[in-house]
């Protein structure tokens, strides 16, 4: 029997069941567990994947006399920077030179100079009497074209340097360039007669330098490996060289890095609520979705095999003016043959893309695994976020060649381990503890090599800001 409120008219009485009542005798439609923390891992998809036995691979290459970065590293207290003394030996005819005392007494003998952008710092045809290494900043160097025109010849920044060589040798010149500032920039300089007055008093720096410039390393190629000594053109029956290939005698081995992790589930979880959808694959699921995460950032940024790490100081250069051009990405990718690939972060593609419409370009759209992504010269360029942005809102843009047989950048990894998830990972049960908690091991094994300095080079110093 329906009792009716007689203060109610009809159009405000319940005709019908509620659907927050009937809500308690339906099923529910669930989805899966969702996470915002996965990302394309462009890399892990991209890299060509080396099977590493016994977990570590092994680069062998030819001997090759480059020492050091070619970089000096400064320290600083407030304003004032100074050049680490050992640092000295990046110069190419210091280096080998041991002798500390010397190279503090030099190191003591810099000054610091300031420069405001667009500031000259050496201008082309001026006497070169000094040393210049940029402790911070950018410089923009350029010189004179076949045609009187002027023309771009790079852009340097921390820790490179010029008129080492002129200065250390007592050679007598004028700048080939003219180096100006292309931010507020800070450099440390050596003068001439300065270096003059301190190698005429430190007999072992006056002899080092005799002796390296008397006999040098060795004959190398413009990649600064051993000489392979060849004869051609030749006529006649003419004596020919005897050669051999050398190897460096203590190649770099990359050993496999690890990522793991102990998952956790309680019986009663797994026994009781795992219905319709498995809690324990799940939560698996999940975990290994983040050590895939954890894995393509330290390919990228791990000091020891990390890609940005391990770039050759060769393979980088800065922006020409800040925000990423088609010039500087045309710089970037013509350092290597067959360019596979330019990793960069979203907002770094995104910078790209302005100065494209700016331009009045168009990056047209490659396809790559079924995906569209945007290219540059055929190159796609995808997306990474694991690349940095700096407080100064800059970043990096990577371009790698890929691939153990156009020896390029492969990553490394170990497939048939015990209890094999996935190709690398697997997932160990470790038993269920006195708390009633199921226990699994979950490791992923990796790491990457650049099997050739030039496989890998950086833009550096994009600026991302609109």
């Amino acid at each position: 029997m329906t009792v009716t409120d007689p203060g109610l008219g009809v159009e405000d009485q319940q005709l019908s069941l509620s659907t927050a009542a009937a809500r308690n005798l339906a099923t529910t439609t669930k989805s899966a567990p969702q996470m915002q923390g996965i990302s394309p891992r462009w890399l892990l998809r991209m890299l060509p994947w080396v099977e590493t036995k016994g977990g570590a691979f092994r680069v062998n290459r030819r001997l090759s006399y480059a020492v050091g970065d070619g970089r000096v590293t400064f320290t600083s207290v407030g304003s004032e920077v100074r050049v680490v003394p050992q640092e000295l030996c990046e110069f190419p005819l210091l280096r080998g030179f041991d002798d500390e005392a010397a190279l503090t007494a030099l190191a003591n003998r810099f000054e610091q100079r300031e420069y405001e952008p667009g500031d000259v710092i050496a201008e082309r045809g001026d006497p070169a009497d000094s040393i210049v290494v940029i402790a911070h900043g950018k410089v923009t160097k350029t010189g004179r074209g076949e045609y009187g025109d002027e023309v771009a010849l790079g852009t340097i920044a921390d820790g490179e340097h010029f008129g080492d060589n002129e200065i250390l040798a007592g050679v007598e010149g004028t700048w080939e360039f003219t180096a100006r500032a292309l931010t507020p920039t800070t450099v440390v300089v050596l003068s001439r007669a300065t270096f003059n007055q301190l190698n005429g008093q430190i007999e072992p720096l006056r002899e080092h330098i005799a002796q390296q410039l008397a006999s040098p390393a060795g004959a190398a190629n413009k990649h600064g490996e051993a000489e392979i000594r060849l004869a051609s053109g030749h006529d006649g029956e003419p004596v020919l060289p005897g050669t051999f290939v050398d190897y460096e005698l203590r190649p770099r081995e990359y050993e496999l890095s690890v990522a793991q992790t102990i998952l956790r589930v309680h019986t009663r979880v797994a026994d009781l609520y795992s219905q319709p959808m498995d809690q324990v694959e799940h939560q698996l699921r999940l975990t290994i979705e983040a050590l895939r995460e954890r894995q393509e950032f330290e390919l990228v940024n791990n000091k020891e095999f990390g890609l940005l790490a391990n770039a050759d100081l060769k393979q980088r250069v800065s922006t020409g003016s800040g925000p990423v051009t088609p010039d500087d990405m045309d710089e970037l990718i013509s350092r290597r043959r067959n360019t596979r690939l330019i990793l960069a972060h979203p907002k770094a593609i995104a910078a790209f893309g302005r100065q494209l419409s700016a331009r009045g370009l168009y990056a047209p759209t490659v396809e790559v695994e079924g995906k569209q992504l945007q290219s540059w010269r055929g190159i796609p360029i995808a997306p990474c976020d694991k690349i940095p942005v700096n407080k100064n809102g800059t970043t990096s843009i990577l371009a790698m060649r890929l691939g153990e047989e156009k020896q390029g950048v492969v990553g490394l990894r170990q497939t048939g381990i015990p209890d094999e998830y996935e190709p690398g990972l697997n997932v160990r049960f470790m038993g269920i503890d006195e708390h009633a908690m199921l226990k699994y091991l979950v490791s992923t094994y990796y790491s990457a090599a650049v099997l050739v300095p030039d496989a890998l080079g950086v833009l550096e110093n994009v600026e991302i800001g609109l």
